[in-house]
């Protein structure tokens, strides 16, 4: 027995040891962690009036930031479409004091198409506020909504030059065909950038943008696939054919393969492999597609190259990701 109490007690010593300097070691690791949320590449902003800081990875600031670009785009051709004005005339403090958009004017809509279209643009509005609340971001860039940038991305999907010029803002289906080019592709980043997003903050705004992002091209589609056998005035290309043509264009632009599909599909596309009506887009277990800021850009630049401007953006897109793809 008196052989045995040292043994206990320096059992005792070494247990206490351990204890304590796991103590220690998990403190510094904490203390280490909250350093280097404190510094780069992270970030720190605070969120809306009254809130409380945020803290946020760096990647997760670029990926909130690249889809101004987006909401930008769409917050302006929906504006203009509907109340006659862009941004400047709801919040000129969400511009940042961008420039004013290219091309925009007042669409000539049924009261109902005009209703959707109206609340598509302040829903658009309030996106903005919704990432400017968390980030920082960056001002408006240059966009391009005019009739002939949206009349080459139509003549280009159908190859073909058409007379008169495809001009959306002339009646309530060619607003449509227009909007059906847009809220789809920023869905398409929203479900890619989800997995690389760090925080429940970020997520959360994604998964929010993402749900409503998504209802918007579910409205633009079942709108256009009831009117799917129509055809469009002058052209003789029914509505259905367009919109298959405008997939397959951003299919092409954004080089990854299918990410794009139009009202109908061929045998075995459609759901389960049994529907030919495609009226929301999905891949072959009906999950959403993703594309990369890389593919986004080479679509709305209209160039298929994420690094040479055009289209909706002829000084290109702003934020870090898309800064950094500049050649």
């Amino acid at each position: 027995m008196a052989m045995g109490a040292p043994a206990a007690s320096s059992g005792v010593v070494i247990a206490t040891v351990v204890v304590v300097s796991s103590l220690l070691c998990g403190g510094a690791r904490a203390q280490d962690m909250d350093n280097e949320w404190a510094r780069p590449p992270y970030r720190g902003y605070f969120g809306p009036p009254g809130g409380s800081m945020m803290m946020l990875p760096q990647s997760d600031v670029d990926l909130l930031e690249f889809p101004l670009n987006l909401e930008y785009l769409e917050t302006e051709f929906f504006c203009w479409a509907a109340l006659g004005y862009g941004l400047d005339g709801i919040d000129a403090n969400l511009t940042g004091g961008g420039p004013p958009s290219i091309g925009g004017q007042s669409a000539s809509l049924s009261p109902f198409i005009r209703d959707i279209a109206t609340q598509f643009c302040y829903q658009e509005v309030g996106h903005l506020r919704a990432i400017k609340q968390t980030v920082r971001g960056f001002p408006r860039p240059l966009i391009d909504i005019s009739t002939a940038n949206f009349g080459k991305i139509v003549e280009t999907a159908l190859n073909m030059t058409l007379d008169p010029p495809f001009n959306p803002y002339e009646n309530s289906i060619n607003f449509l065909i227009a909007s059906y080019i847009l809220p789809y592709v920023g869905l398409t980043g929203y479900v890619g950038a989800n997995p690389k997003l760090i925080t429940p903050q970020a997520r959360k705004l994604l998964a929010g943008l993402l749900g409503v992002e998504s209802a918007q091209d579910a409205v633009i589609r079942t709108l256009l696939y009831e009117r799917g056998m129509s055809h469009l005035a002058s052209y003789g290309v029914g509505v259905a054919e367009l919109t298959a043509q405008i997939s397959e264009l951003r299919n092409e632009l954004g080089r990854r393969g299918v990410k794009d599909e139009g009202l109908v599909v061929g045998p075995g596309q459609g759901a389960e492999g049994i529907t030919q009506g495609n009226v929301i887009a999905g891949d072959r277990l009906s999950l959403a597609y993703d594309r990369t800021p890389e593919e986004i850009l080479g679509i709305v630049y209209g160039t298929g190259n994420p690094s040479q401007h055009g289209g909706f953006f002829p000084q290109g897109a702003d934020g870090r990701i898309a800064r950094s793809l500049v050649a």
